[in-house]
């Protein structure tokens, strides 16, 4: 892991799941981390734990994120986590305000972090983006409409940026990994709408996991899969990230 020694990786939704495990993993391995989320009083005792940065963020508001990349300085890794799942309803039961809400969090915060910083990493030559993705990118369920409507959008950003960020030495990939043990999976539980809110607590893996991953594809082995989605539910990226198999 030495090439997470030393880096400054901001990391939007740090305060809970999967963002405060990768937090930690990467901060045990030597990386600054700055952690962006709503929760002010989250941040600062996960940043006191860390040694980190904590810089409350709405990603939802761009100027809000513009902001705390300008603090971050010369950011060497973006890690776009923060997302929403709730409310879960289908599309009928759909409240429309609250639809947009994840649209502005877990689509255009996606934006407006690339949009800030892109051209950073650009003019320096040289950045890693990793966009947290779903399954749902390429799946259609029940109840989840906002979610799987964002996660693939996200996804064409992810190749969009890939595109235009490529030749100017910054990698940018996205993250699938599978169901998580966090906080999420407890309001798919409690909707009980789909297969994946039947799904037995112990079918999740740690959030531990994904930020393993995170650092696997921060080096070398990130190459490979610059402008897709790289998967925690196929035995080739267990392997790939060092976990047990399927």
């Amino acid at each position: 892991m030495e090439h997470v020694k030393g880096k400054t990786v901001v990391i939007t939704g740090a305060s809970k799941g999967i963002g405060a495990a990768t937090a930690r993993h990467l901060a045990h391995h030597g990386a600054h981390v700055v952690l962006a989320a709503r929760s002010a009083a989250a941040l600062a005792a996960l940043a006191e734990e860390t040694r980190g940065t904590a810089i409350p963020c709405d990603v939802s508001d761009y100027d809000a994120v513009e902001r705390m990349m300008a603090a971050a300085g010369d950011i060497d890794v973006l890690i776009n986590n923060a997302g929403l799942i709730d409310p879960i309803a289908r599309l009928t039961d759909s409240d429309p305000e609250a639809w947009g809400r994840v649209v502005d969090v877990n689509l255009k915060g996606v934006y407006h972090g690339l949009r800030a910083a892109l051209p950073g990493m650009i003019a320096r030559g040289s950045g890693t983006v990793i966009n947290i993705s779903s399954g749902a990118a390429t799946s259609a369920l029940e109840g989840w409409s906002h979610y799987c409507a964002t996660k693939a959008a996200v996804l064409s950003l992810t190749r969009v940026a890939d595109k235009e960020a490529r030749s100017a030495g910054v990698r940018v990939m996205g993250l699938s990994p599978g169901t998580v043990a966090t906080d999420m999976q407890r309001d798919i539980a409690a909707s009980g709408i789909n297969p994946v809110s039947q799904l037995p607590w112990e079918a999740h893996i740690p959030a531990d996991w994904v930020g393993q991953a995170i650092a696997v594809l921060m080096g070398p082995e990130g190459d490979t899969w610059r402008g897709q989605d790289f998967s925690l539910k196929t035995e080739e990226g267990r392997q790939i990230a060092g976990l047990p198999p399927l």
